[in-house]
This record gives structure tokens, sequence and C-alpha cells, in this order.
């Protein structure tokens, strides 16, 4: 286990998979207080993966653990983001190495976001409780800018799944796929999927097709952080199981699993658990350090 991490080293972990070559992988820095907001673009734009996190000391007054607080902030290669599910979950879990498993506290863009970590059978756990989420309707103009830009025919949304937007920390669009193969074949047109999204400020495109009551299969473009695709998305499914619930798709009480990163060969699973009475989402998954 290592102690003493020297500032600003950069840390690589994925989240939502136990195994490197699967899941999501995050940068993570747990000391960025030497660096600026340049510095941290250029970290997060060398690694070139779709998040990075950097922790700094927490502002006055947050409540939490001792020594277990923090703030954090997340980078794609392209720019900041207010909130990053997995990157979040990476941080948590480099962090647990080196501090023990336990309850942390993050001080994060979009508002406070408790994270419990667990090991288990060598296993290491995150669950973030996301801030509380809202969901809104679309036009039909921009759904169908949407559609054009991922080339997909509105017959082959699920009608059971109203599009809309969703958000439990960063604004996702949500659309369902009536099939897996409509799911599986995912080739759009980049600059024009951007566009859309930097005027709805979306994060990324949760895409979604549901393969039992409580397990989907998940995709996420993510053209506004500078990747195609991004392998798996804690903050959208967050945003997904507060749309699922809110449109009354699943129960007040839900435990679902979201199998993501198939498609790329980077297979993950994030567990979204859902508490009647509780607006917040808890999202959950293992990680391990890559390298």
């Amino acid at each position: 286990m290592t102690t003493n991490t020297p500032r600003s080293e950069v840390l690589r972990y994925t989240a939502f998979s136990s195994d490197p070559e699967g899941g999501n992988p995050a940068g993570v820095v747990l000391d960025a207080s030497a660096l600026g907001d340049d510095d941290m673009l250029a970290v997060a734009a060398e690694l070139g993966y779709s998040e990075s996190a950097f922790l700094t000391a927490p502002p006055e007054g947050l409540d939490g653990p001792k020594g277990r607080v923090f703030t954090i902030r997340y980078f794609s290669p392209k720019a900041e983001v207010p909130f990053c599910g997995h990157a979040t979950v990476a941080a948590a879990i480099a962090l647990a190495e080196r501090i023990g498993p336990g309850e942390l506290v993050f001080s994060t863009p979009a508002g406070t976001v408790p994270v419990a970590v667990t090991e288990e059978g060598g296993t290491v756990r995150a669950t973030l409780t996301s801030v509380e989420p809202r969901i809104e309707e679309i036009s039909d103009a921009d759904l169908a800018e949407a559609l054009a830009a991922l080339d997909w025919p509105a017959g082959d949304l699920d009608p059971a799944f109203p599009p809309r937007i969703a958000f439990a920390g960063a604004r996702h669009l949500v659309l369902a796929a009536a099939t897996r193969a409509r799911l599986a074949e995912l080739s759009y047109d980049f600059a024009r999927l951007e566009a859309l999204m930097h005027r709805l400020d979306l994060t990324t495109v949760q895409l979604v097709w549901r393969e039992s009551a409580e397990v989907f299969h998940v995709r996420d473009p993510f053209p506004v952080g500078g990747v195609v695709e991004d392998p798996a998305t804690g903050a959208a499914a967050a945003a997904f199981g507060a749309y699922a619930r809110e449109l009354g798709l699943v129960p007040e009480d839900a435990v679902l699993r979201l199998r993501q990163g198939e498609d790329l060969g980077r297979p993950g699973e994030l567990t979204v658990t859902l508490r009647a009475g509780d607006p917040r989402v808890r999202v959950s998954g293992a990680g391990a350090r890559i390298g």
C-alpha cells in the first residue's frame, strides 16, 4: 500500500470494473494544490481519458470524517466538467488504498457528493450519492437534431422510454433504443452532435436498451469532452436512475444494473440504487489501479 503520494503525481485507475482492462479509466491527482486550471487541463489532455480528477483541500465548513473530506474537480481533454461519476469512484478507490475504506465527502462543482468505500474479498467498491436530480423535456426540434446527428430513425426508439434531459450533477439526454442491434450500431456525426450538446449544455447522450426489468445496456457519446464514447459513465447512470424512477419505469425502491463498455471491449457494470423517500441516486462499482 502506498502511503506518501508525491505532489501532483498522476495515478491511473479504472472504475466500474475490477479488471484494469475493463471499465472506464481516469487520471487521479490526489494533491493538485500546485496545479492551476491550465495545468489540470494539460494533464487531462495528455492522458486522453474521458475525465481526470484533481483533489485539493476542502472548503471551510464542509462536514465529514477528519482527513477524509476533499475538493474535487474534473477535466476532460477539452474542458472542465461539473461532475464525473467514474472519476469520483476512481479517486475514492485511490484514496481508500492509502487511508483505508470508509466514508469520504467530496465538494464538487455540482454540489456535495458523499462516497462510501468498502473492501470485500480483495475487491474494492465505491458508492457515490448524487446531488438531487431533476428531469426536463426536450423540444421536438432538438430531439430531431439529436437523432439526425446520431443517424437514428425515430422509429428505432423504444416508445416506452420518452426522450428527456436528466440531471444528477451533469445534464444528459436519455434516448432508448428499441433493440440491442440499434444500440450496437453507433456511428454518428461528431461535430453536429457536439454543437447540439454545447447548445443544450449536455455532458453526454445516454443511449439505453432494456434487457430486463432491472438490467440495461448503455452507451454514452461524449464529443464535448473530445472523445467519441465514454466507456462507463457514473454521472449518466445517476441521471438515468432518476429519469427511470420519475417516469415510473422502475419502482421507487429499485436496484438497477447498467452494463456499459461491451461494444468498446472495456466491459463494466454500474449498480444504480433508488430509495423511496430519497430523491438522490446511488451509483456503485468496483475499481482497480492501472499499471
